[in-house]
């Protein structure tokens, strides 16, 4: 993925554009006067955490957009993907948020869509080899950079395994590379040794289960880190570490700052996350798309290659959370409760 220009602050973002499930159906709306309301498809790829407040936010901004929004969850299949696109085409909508299963594939999608004039925004993954109209999300390099930079900050010596997500996405591939930047000059030397290095089929965590159980066997039980890609597959890593007496002993990344990284972050089995703002990247994606919907312009400050075009971009930075930034950061912002994070189990 090559990006020209830097990533959107959020004060610049929130400048650009002021203050301002599952079933495939519309969701309720408010009122019906006034200008002819536009049909908006979101298309999302499984039901994790994550996905659930994205597409609340983005119902959020597209209703206030006097727009309706139907939502589809593909449950991890391409096939499935392309159906449900199909049907929201067929349906009417002027305008498709896609979060891609499959970010070659997806490339039918959009060729299906741009055949009716339709355009599409590539939402968090981006699709490859594709006519996209926008692309809205987070410098993935950048969160590759920081998850392995700390837990290479927590574990400088010992053996490493690597987790990383779906074989399916793009993203996957652009964080791995990211983390082998940082990683790399304390393999030549000797001072960590991957003893796993594996991708997690669809980001479950029972894949980045069997990932991390192959490299304690082939580490003969001792590991210093595991930079997992996100915070299920940290979910899943974590769950044998704990089996075999080890969680808190061994350094774990992850992302996306979902309630139960936050709670083994404060438990100390989870080394960090990575905190991406969704009210702001929902916001712009949610906007974009009814504008578009619309014929009208969206104004971006980057591009990012796909391998076939420069696509507009709105690029955003992420931020990394520990045990020392987590109530400011997490819980100030609102995007945990503080009771949540501190349940008692």
């Amino acid at each position: 993925m090559r990006l020209k220009l830097a990533p959107l602050s959020l004060v610049a973002a929130l400048a650009m554009w002021g203050c301002g499930g599952g079933s495939g159906t519309p969701a309720k709306s408010a009122a019906t006067k006034g200008p002819e309301r536009v049909k908006v498809g979101l298309l999302l790829d499984d039901v994790h955490e994550r996905w659930g407040r994205d597409r609340d936010m983005i119902q959020e901004i597209v209703t206030d957009m006097r727009g309706d929004l139907l939502v589809a969850v593909a449950d991890a299949s391409h096939a499935r993907q392309v159906e449900q696109a199909d049907k929201m085409l067929a349906d009417g909508v002027k305008a498709i948020i896609i979060v891609a299963h499959d970010t070659d594939k997806a490339a039918e999608i959009v060729e299906k869509a741009n055949a009716k004039k339709v355009p599409v925004i590539a939402y968090d993954r981006l699709v490859r080899n594709a006519d996209l109209a926008l692309y809205v999300g987070f410098d993935v390099s950048r969160i590759g950079q920081l998850q392995a930079s700390h837990v290479l900050a927590a574990a400088p010596k010992g053996n490493y395994i690597l987790i990383g997500g779906s074989p399916t996405d793009s993203n996957a591939k652009v964080l791995r590379e990211a983390q082998m930047k940082v990683l790399e000059p304390a393999i030549k030397t000797g001072a960590i040794k991957l003893v796993a290095d594996g991708w997690a089929q669809d980001w479950t965590a029972d894949a980045a289960a069997k990932i991390t159980e192959e490299g304690l066997a082939k580490g003969k039980g001792q590991v210093a880190g595991i930079v997992a890609s996100n915070d299920v597959t940290a979910g899943g890593a974590i769950r044998v570490l704990e089996a075999r007496g080890l969680a808190g002993k061994v350094a774990v990344s992850g992302q996306d700052a979902e309630l139960d990284a936050a709670r083994r972050i404060v438990a100390g089995t989870q080394t960090m996350t990575v905190y991406k703002s969704l009210r702001t990247m929902t916001r712009l994606a949610a906007r974009s798309a009814v504008l578009l919907a619309k014929g009208e312009k969206v104004d971006t400050v980057a591009v990012v290659n796909n391998g076939k075009i420069d696509v507009p971009a709105m690029i955003f930075d992420p931020i990394a959370v520990d045990a020392d930034n987590l109530d400011g950061l997490l819980i100030g912002d609102g995007f945990l409760k503080r009771e949540e994070v501190y349940a008692k189990k």
